[in-house]
């Protein structure tokens, strides 16, 4: 249905070639216009003015790269499917519009025509010359509105019942579009959450690097601490036997004086 609609818009848009480009662009990105001419067998300039139609009405985009060694650009181009259903629900909005206009008047004024040569005129035109054509001479006849109000009305139906057609299109697009929207944020979300987590994981171990730096720290503090405590102690003993030791020797001395 929607491949259908995007072939009738891009046909009336840039002519009968024009149809085959969309089975190449449907559903696609950036198409290289080169294999767009060997597919439908056409020059890259036939080519090139086809899709330069479409781009006008704004129903393609593109995309250019330059050749480093030949110094040219080659394009990519790239079917709009929303805009192209945009533009034909603009087309067909329009064409009931005059079709309502044609009732309208049609059921306003009265019409004659030709029989013979199958001409149709205004009540005032037939009036100003006599209601005889100026083609054959005839008389003009009254036209029987009717049927034309009935082709009219059909038409118009069937332009409705296309326009309730291409906005269901519409809406699908937008649907998918909003679904690869949801899907990328996703998937963006889970990436940023990702990062997040390692970041987070990083954080942690350097905290606990951190942690166990400063445990190490406080450890070798306290042992430091402990030793020098140690040490204070020792040096205590130490002059407690030289203080010791030297009351014994001046005991000693005072026993040999007292024994001279």
């Amino acid at each position: 249905m929607q491949i259908n609609l995007l072939k009738d818009v891009v046909g009336n848009v840039a002519g009968k070639y024009a149809v085959e480009i969309v089975d190449l662009l449907y559903g696609k990105k950036n198409v290289n216009e080169f294999l767009i001419a060997k597919k439908l067998k056409l020059t890259i300039n036939q080519v090139r003015n086809i899709l330069y139609k479409l781009l006008g009405e704004g129903l393609v985009s593109f995309s250019r790269k330059k050749d480093s060694r030949r110094g040219w650009y080659t394009y990519f181009w790239t079917l709009d499917t929303e805009k192209t259903l945009l533009f034909l629900r603009k087309t067909i909005i329009k064409e009931i519009e005059q079709f309502q206009h044609q009732l309208k008047s049609r059921e306003q004024k009265r019409f004659y025509v030709c029989k013979t040569c199958g001409i149709e005129v205004t009540e005032e035109n037939a009036l100003i010359h006599d209601f005889i054509c100026t083609e054959c001479g005839q008389v003009y006849e009254l036209a029987d509105n009717k049927k034309i109000l009935k082709e009219i009305n059909n038409g118009i139906e069937k332009l409705k019942k296309q326009l309730k057609d291409t906005e269901n299109e519409i809406a699908a697009v937008k649907i998918d579009k909003l679904k690869k929207e949801m899907r990328r944020e996703k998937k963006e979300r889970k990436v940023k959450k990702g990062k997040a987590k390692e970041k987070g994981k990083k954080r942690k171990k350097k905290a606990r690097k951190g942690m166990k730096k400063k445990k190490a720290k406080k450890i070798r503090k306290e042992k430091r601490r402990k030793q020098k405590k140690k040490l204070r102690r020792i040096k205590k003993k130490i002059k407690r036997i030289k203080k010791s030791r030297k009351f014994k020797k001046k005991g000693k001395k005072q026993k040999r004086k007292r024994k001279k």
